[in-house]
């Protein structure tokens, strides 16, 4: 029987992700249904889905923290910085402490291949790619400071970090020396900040 108050708030959470993350990982995405899921957490289906609207939320649960991540750069950058830079701080602070939505950190390549073997995640994260580049273009247009063109530079910097995500996530997967890859990785994102810089930056 599901435990007295299984519906409660962040610690209930944290328990069904450390549980779902768990038996995925293991097991694979595919082969785990929410229903094991909630039984190994102690709570109930409905509880889950209380929770995570989507089996693939799960797993793939920090979205709604890259979206945090886009506002607060475009919302919260230091008066004379523009957007352009302020995304790239926030790229290359994720990189350098190893976050989970900067490809590189220590827990990346069971998540990479998990997400590989799954078509329902590998969708689930092209929809969450499109959301992102809705958010970020909708605040773009709304910040009266911004000079650019919204779309092009949300379209280009959400595919070119998806880019430089998935490109990292195909070499990890193909063991090729961490290291290596994670140089590579920063560089790549030094390139891709040049040429939007170059391309669809504000104007000189």
């Amino acid at each position: 029987m599901p435990r007295t108050g299984e519906r409660g708030g962040p610690r209930t959470r944290a328990r069904i992700l450390e549980v779902a993350n768990r038996l995925f990982l293991e097991h694979g995405y595919e082969a785990v249904t929410v229903a094991e899921v909630a039984r190994e957490a102690g709570v109930s289906s409905v509880t889950v889905f209380n929770h995570f609207p989507r089996k693939e939320d799960l797993f793939m649960d920090r979205a709604a923290d890259a979206v945090d991540l886009l506002r607060s750069a475009v919302r919260d950058r230091a008066p004379g910085v523009d957007a352009l830079t302020s995304l790239r701080d926030t790229s290359f602070r994720l990189f350098d402490a190893r976050h989970p939505l900067s490809g590189v950190a220590d827990r990346s390549v069971p998540f990479f291949r998990t997400v590989a073997e799954s078509p329902a995640l590998v969708a689930r994260a092209r929809v969450i790619v499109s959301e992102l580049q809705g958010t970020l273009t909708e605040e773009l247009d709304r910040d009266p400071t911004f000079e650019g063109d919204a779309t092009l530079l949300a379209a280009f910097f959400i595919a070119g970090y998806s880019a430089v995500m998935v490109e990292t996530a195909r070499r990890l997967i193909a063991d090729e020396p961490t290291r290596t890859v994670v140089k590579d990785h920063r560089v790549r994102l030094e390139r891709l900040f040049t040429a939007l810089r170059n391309g669809v930056g504000p104007e000189s």
